[in-house]
């Protein structure tokens, strides 16, 4: 499939993003630490925070990324942030509004290979990004696309059944959709995508299945 940009494109679009919002991705990233503290705290309102801040990353996929950046060169980046957006409403009527999602920590596989996923999407990424030879600032950091894309199916492997199923599918949309830059531009680390998706199949199918134990 041909591409409307080049690679020097694409990752170029990653510079001038870095560029101008810093220092955005420290405080995305300190969002993503927040969430993993709150699902391991267990509050009342766990659920609705880390609904909300799952939200905010999605959001600023759609607005922050997609239409300021992405769409100078690909004109489907608007198709992009409209499903970008719809994924952080879903977390907002789900999550924060109908309070149907509860994140905790369980001891079962699931659960670690949403840590491994995490884990992934925080560290091994970016230091994989470096190790290709893509240099900050024409790399792509968490906030843009696939790292946030793994760093949520790895949260959303923490989800309590039953829970709505509606709220895995833009995340899992976008796995198949983020992995083809692993075949088309040679961003190898987003074949991590694949495998998430894989885990988005999986939650979805055991949508409705009983909660499981629970880590005191």
């Amino acid at each position: 499939m041909a591409l409307p940009f080049t690679s020097e494109q694409f990752f170029g679009v990653f510079r001038a993003y870095n560029e101008a919002v810093w220092p955005a991705q420290v405080v995305l990233l300190a969002l993503a630490v927040a969430a993993l503290i709150i699902v391991a705290i267990q509050r009342p309102w766990s659920g609705r925070a880390v609904s909300a801040l799952l939200a905010v990353l999605w959001a600023w996929l759609a607005l922050a990324y997609h239409v300021a950046f992405f769409a100078s060169i690909n004109p489907l980046a608007y198709v992009f942030a409209a499903v970008s957006g719809a994924g952080a409403l879903a977390f907002v009527w789900h999550g924060v509004v109908k309070r149907r999602l509860h994140f905790r920590l369980a001891r079962n596989p699931r659960v670690a290979f949403g840590v491994l996923l995490v884990v992934f999407a925080l560290i091994i990424y970016p230091a994989w990004s470096v190790y290709a030879g893509h240099n900050y600032p024409a790399m792509p950091t968490f906030g843009l696309p696939c790292p946030t894309t793994l760093f949520s199916m790895g949260m959303l492997a923490f989800l309590v059944p039953p829970y709505p199923r509606n709220v895995l599918v833009v995340p899992v949309v976008w796995c198949l959709v983020g992995a083809q830059a692993a075949f088309l531009l040679g961003v190898q680390q987003d074949l991590g995508l694949l495998v998430a998706a894989a885990l988005g199949a999986f939650l979805i199918a055991r949508a409705s299945a009983p909660a499981a134990s629970v880590v005191p």
